[in-house]
């Protein structure tokens, strides 16, 4: 949708999201999801789960929005 284009002139224009796996000893491999908004370069919002699945994403966008 971006079409590499990542400028913006203001806060809320764009908004980016990763998810990525992280190894822990105690429980196994989890997930950390975040939303960075591109203005600001902030991440907006994040959430951390013991499963990848559509709740993960659906809190870290409630999180964002927040």
């Amino acid at each position: 949708l971006l079409k590499q284009d990542f400028s913006t002139t203001g806060l809320n224009q764009k908004w980016t999201a990763d998810m990525t796996y992280i190894q822990t000893q105690r429980n196994g491999w989890c997930y950390l999801s975040t939303i960075m908004d591109l203005h600001s370069r902030l991440i907006i919002g994040y959430s951390f789960s013991k499963k990848m699945d559509t709740d993960l994403v659906l809190k870290t966008l409630e999180s964002a929005v927040k």
